[in-house]
C-alpha cells in the first residue's frame, strides 16, 4: 500500500471515530433501564472503538509523516485507554472476566478475527536499542557469574583415547559389515533373476495379449490420478485444503516485507529531519520575528495598565509567575475584551456585596426546610439511579476530541499535492514554535513589566509597596512538612547498574524467553452467548485468554500514557493445570513490552536475604531498579505456596510464606506513574488461603485446558513449526477428538518425541500418521474433567465468582416471578 492509501485509511478512520464519539457523548447522559440493553450497547461501543484502534494501529505503523503520526499516537492512546474502560465497566456490569458477543458480531458483519486486539508495534520500536543494549548487559552478567544456560544438545564430555578408538572400531566394523550385506543381496537378486529367466525363456507369450494387459493397467492409473487431481482441486476451490505452496513464502509476502524496511527507514529519516527543524525554525524565528513580538507585548500590558487606571482609578495587581503572569489576562483576547472583562468584575463585586446584605437577613427556619428539601430530593434520586444504568464517564474521551478537533481543523481539508515524499510541514512548525517562543518572551516581558509597574506606582500614585503574601509561602512549607515521612533509600549510596547486576547475580532478575503471543495458540469460543442465554457457564476458549492477557498485561504496560489514566491493574493471577502456557503467558508478556522479569517465587528466594531486614533489603532493590527500568513484571511462581494453609514439614525450611505480609504493603506503594506489573502463577489453587489470596491478586484469569476446535489447530500448527508435513494419512480431526483432556505441553512433548530429525527425513516416503502421535501420547495422564470442575469450583469462591453467582440466582429468581404472574 502507498502513502495514499494509508492517508485515505485514516480518514476513513477519524470519521468512523468523529460519529462513534457523538453517539457516545449522546449515550452517556441517557440513562437506560434493562441491563441487558446496556451491556449490548457498551459491548457495542466496544467492538467499534477495537476496529478503529485496529486501523489507527496499522496507520501509525505504515505512515511517515512526522506531525501526522504525534497526531494519530495521541488518539491511538486514546482509544487504547477507552476499550479499556469499557473492558472494566461490562466487568462490572456482569461480574465476569469473559465476554462474549457472537449476536453482535453477527449484526455488525464481523468475523471473531476482527475482534482480536493488536499490540502496537511502536512498544518494542521506540525502545530497540535499550532492549538490545539491556540484553547484552545481562548476557555479560550471567557469563561473568557463570549462570547462563548451556545448550545440553551439544555439551561434549571428555573420554579416554582407548574408549574412543573402540567406538570408532565398533562403527567402522558395523559400517563394513552394512556394506557387505548389502553386496551379498546384489548377487542373490541377480543370481534369481537369470533362474527366472531360464525358466520363462521356453514359454511364447501372445504380444497382442501383452500389449492390451499393459493398456488396462496404464488407463486405469491415468484416470486414478485424473479424479483425484480433480479431486484435490475441488476441495481447495471449497476451503477444504490448502492450495499448492500455501506454506512457502512468497514473492509478494518478501516485497511487502521490503518495502516495510524501506518505510521503517524513511519513517527515521523525516523524523530525524523534523526534530532538526524545530531548533532551526525557532532560531529564525528568534532572530527575525523576536524583537517584534517583545515590543508588541510590551505595548499590550501598557495599555492594560493606562485602561484599568482610566476605568478603576487605581494600576491592577500583575499576575504571579505561578497564575501564568500576563498570560492569565490575554489568552486569546483583545485589549478591548480585557477591558470589558475589568468593567464586568467591578458590577460582580458590586452585587456580590448587596446579596451578602441579603443572605444576613434570611430566617434559619427557611434555611432548615431547603436543607429537607434537598435531602429528600437526593434520596428520591439514589432510588431512581439504583434501577438504572449509566455509562461512567471517560477519562479518555477529552484526549480523542482534542486530537478529533484538530485532525479537523489542521488536516481534513488539507491540500498536499505539493508534499509527495510526506516529509514535515514547515508552515505547521512556524506555527507551533511562533507560540512557544511567544510564551518564553512572555516571561521575560512579565518581569520587566512588574518592575515598570512599580516604578509607575511609585511615580503616579505614590503608592507604598507591600511585600509579597508571605502567608501563602509559610502554608505551603507547612503542606511540605504535613506529607509525611517518606519511605527511606537503602541503598541511596548505590548505582542502578551495580543494584541491577546483584539481582542477576542472585537470581531474581532473569531473562524472559523471547515467546510472542501470537504463538499462544487457539481458537475462537463461538457458542458463548447462546450457552449463557440457556444459564449454562462456559469455559473460556484460549483466544479469551489471550486477549485478557493484552488488555490487562500488555496494554497498560507498553504505553505510559494508558497506564496513568486507565482502570490500574497492579496484579494479575493465572489459574489452570499444568501445561496449559501460564508460564509462556508471562515470558509473552515481557517479550511484547520489553519488560524487565523479576522472578520472586518462594522457591526461587529460599535462602536468599535471610531475616526480616534482608527480605525488606531484597524488596526495596528489586522495586527500585523495576522502577527505574521500568516496564517490569514481577513474577511469582506456584503463587499458592505463599499463602498456603498449612506448610507442609517438606517446605518449612524454605520459609513459602515470607513475601504474605509483605505483598499488600507493596501493592499500596505502587501509584498509577509505575509500570509494574506483578503475575502470580498456580497449579493447587485450593491449598492457598483464599482471602489474602484474592486480596492480592486484582484480577483472576481462570486459564483452561484446550477444547476440540483449539486442540485442532494446535496440532496442526505445532506439527508444522517442527518440521512435519500434513497429509491426508495423517487425520488431525482423529488426533483432537482422542486428545480431549490432554494440555498444550502434552501435545508439544509428542510433537517432539515423534518428530525426531530421521523421522523428518522420511517424510517424503513414508508420510506421517495419527497412531504414531497416539502411541506417544498413551503414557501421559490427562487432566480430568474433575480436576476441571474443582478449578470451576474454586473460581465461584473468589469475590468476583461469588457476585456472579448471586446475580445469576438473583436474575433466575426474577424470570420465575414474571413467569407466576403471566399465569395468573
Amino acid at each position: 500500500m502507498s502513502n495514499a492509501m494509508y492517508n485515505k485509511m485514516w480518514h476513513q478512520t477519524q470519521e468512523a471515530l468523529n460519529s462513534l464519539l457523538d453517539k457516545e457523548s449522546q449515550k452517556m447522559t441517557e440513562p437506560q433501564k434493562n441491563r441487558v440493553f446496556f451491556f449490548q450497547m457498551l459491548a457495542t461501543f466496544y467492538i467499534k472503538y477495537v476496529q478503529i484502534f485496529r486501523n489507527l494501529e496499522t496507520v501509525y505503523d505504515k505512515m511517515v509523516h512526522p506531525q501526522k503520526r504525534t497526531l494519530i499516537r495521541t488518539v491511538l492512546d486514546g482509544v487504547m485507554g477507552r476499550i479499556l474502560e469499557l473492558k472494566n465497566e461490562m466487568v462490572e456490569l456482569e461480574l465476569t472476566e469473559f465476554h462474549y458477543f457472537d449476536d453482535i458480531l453477527q449484526d455488525l458483519k464481523l468475523a471473531p478475527q476482527q475482534l482480536d486486539i493488536p499490540i502496537p508495534k511502536y512498544f518494542l520500536k521506540e525502545k530497540v536499542e535499550v532492549i538490545k543494549e539491556r540484553e547484552k548487559i545481562l548476557a555479560q552478567i550471567l557469563a561473568e557469574s557463570g549462570l547462563a544456560t548451556k545448550d545440553l544438545k551439544y555439551s561434549a564430555k571428555s573420554m579416554p583415547i582407548e574408549e574412543a578408538v573402540k567406538l570408532i572400531q565398533i562403527a567402522e566394523r558395523a559400517r563394513q559389515g552394512r556394506l557387505r550385506a548389502l553386496f551379498m543381496k546384489q548377487i542373490y537378486l541377480q543370481e534369481y533373476r537369470a533362474k527366472l529367466s531360464k525358466a520363462l525363456g521356453e514359454k511364447v507369450t501372445d504380444t497382442k495379449a501383452a500389449a492390451l494387459c499393459i493398456q488396462k493397467i496404464w488407463r486405469g492409473f491415468h484416470q486414478y490420478k485424473r479424479t483425484e487431481k480433480e479431486r484435490e482441486e475441488e476441495m481447495i476451490f471449497l476451503g477444504m485444503d490448502p492450495p499448492p505452496f500455501f506454506n512457502q513464502v512468497s514473492t509478494t509476502v518478501i516485497k511487502a516485507e521490503r518495502v516495510d524496511r524501506l518505510r521503517e527507514e524513511i519513517q527515521t529519516k523525516h523524523e530525524a529531519n523534523y526534530k532538526a527543524a524545530l531548533v532551526t525554525i525557532k532560531d529564525n524565528l528568534k532572530l527575525t520575528e523576536g524583537p517584534d513580538i517583545r515590543e508588541s507585548l510590551q505595548e499590550q500590558i501598557r495599555h492594560w495598565f493606562i485602561e484599568c487606571r482610566n476605568l478603576t482609578g487605581t494600576f491592577p495587581d500583575f499576575p504571579d509567575v505561578e497564575e501564568g503572569g500576563s498570560a492569565l489576562i490575554f489568552s486569546n483576547k483583545t485589549p478591548q475584551q480585557v477591558i470589558d472583562d475589568i468593567i464586568a468584575k467591578q458590577e460582580e463585586d458590586e452585587r456580590g456585596k448587596k446579596k451578602k446584605g441579603e443572605k444576613g437577613k434570611t430566617p434559619k427556619k427557611a434555611k432548615k426546610e431547603k436543607e429537607r428539601k434537598l435531602m429528600k430530593e437526593k434520596k428520591e434520586k439514589s432510588k431512581e439511579e439504583e434501577e438504572e444504568w449509566k455509562m461512567s464517564p471517560s477519562v479518555f474521551f477529552q484526549t480523542m476530541e482534542e486530537g478529533n478537533n484538530i485532525y479537523k481543523d489542521m488536516w481534513m481539508n488539507k491540500d498536499e499535492s505539493w508534499n509527495f515524499p510526506q516529509d514535515y510541514d514547515p508552515e505547521l512548525v512556524k506555527e507551533e514554535k511562533w507560540k512557544e517562543l511567544e510564551s518564553e518572551l512572555r516571561v521575560q516581558v512579565d518581569e520587566l513589566m512588574r518592575q515598570e509597574l512599580k516604578n509607575l506606582k511609585l511615580a503616579v500614585n505614590r503608592e507604598r509597596e507591600f511585600p509579597g503574601k508571605p502567608g501563602k509561602k509559610k502554608d505551603k512549607k507547612g503542606k511540605k512538612g504535613k506529607k509525611g515521612k517518606k519511605d527511606k533509600d537503602l541503598t541511596a549510596d548505590r548505582t542502578i547498574e551495580s543494584l541491577y547486576r546483584e539481582l542477576v547475580e542472585e537470581g531474581l532478575l532473569i531473562q524472559a524467553l523471547k515467546v510472542n503471543l501470537s504463538d499462544y495458540i487457539g481458537e475462537y469460543s463461538y457458542l458463548g452467548t447462546t450457552l449463557r442465554q440457556v444459564s449454562i457457564e462456559p469455559m473460556p476458549s484460549l483466544l479469551d485468554v489471550r486477549q485478557l492477557i493484552t488488555l490487562y498485561g500488555i496494554l497498560p504496560l507498553g504505553s505510559a500514557a494508558v497506564h496513568a489514566k486507565a482502570p490500574l491493574v497492579k496484579s494479575l493471577l493465572l489459574v489452570g493445570p499444568p501445561g496449559v502456557g501460564k508460564k509462556m503467558l508471562v515470558h509473552a508478556i515481557c517479550t511484547e513490552t520489553g519488560a524487565n522479569l523479576f522472578n520472586l517465587s518462594s522457591r526461587n528466594i529460599a535462602g536468599k536475604y535471610p531475616g526480616k531486614s534482608g527480605l525488606q533489603m531484597m524488596l526495596h532493590v528489586v522495586f527500585k531498579v523495576a522502577r527505574e527500568l521500568q516496564p517490569s513484571v514481577v513474577w511469582i511462581e506456584d503463587t499458592e505456596k505463599t499463602f498456603y494453609k498449612k506448610v507442609p514439614h517438606a517446605e518449612k525450611m524454605n520459609e513459602p510464606k515470607r513475601l504474605k505480609k509483605q505483598l499488600p504493603k507493596i501493592l499500596k506503594l505502587l501509584k498509577p506513574d509505575d509500570r509494574i506489573l506483578i503475575v502470580g502463577t498456580t497449579q493447587r489453587p485450593f491449598d492457598a488461603e483464599i482471602q489474602s489470596f484474592c486480596k492480592v491478586y486484582q484480577k483472576i484469569i481462570l486459564v483452561p485446558r484446550p477444547d476440540y476446535a483449539s486442540r485442532y489447530v494446535l496440532w496442526k500448527q505445532i506439527i508444522q513449526r517442527h518440521g512435519g508435513i500434513l497429509s491426508k494419512t495423517l487425520n488431525v480431526s482423529c488426533l483432537a477428538k482422542i486428545t480431549d483432556g490432554f494440555t498444550q505441553g502434552h501435545i508439544v512433548e509428542v510433537v517432539k518425541d515423534v518428530l525426531t530429525d530421521r523421522r523428518i527425513r522420511q517424510q517424503t516416503y513414508k508420510p506421517l500418521t495419527a497412531a504414531e502421535f497416539t502411541e506417544a501420547i498413551t503414557g501421559m495422564s490427562p487432566v480430568y474433567k474433575e480436576e476441571e470442575e474443582s478449578f470451576k469450583s474454586w473460581y465461584a469462591k473468589t469475590p468476583l465468582g461469588k457476585k456472579r453467582a448471586l446475580a445469576l440466582t438473583g436474575d433466575t429468581t426474577e424470570k420465575a416471578k414474571d413467569k407466576g404472574k403471566k399465569k395468573e
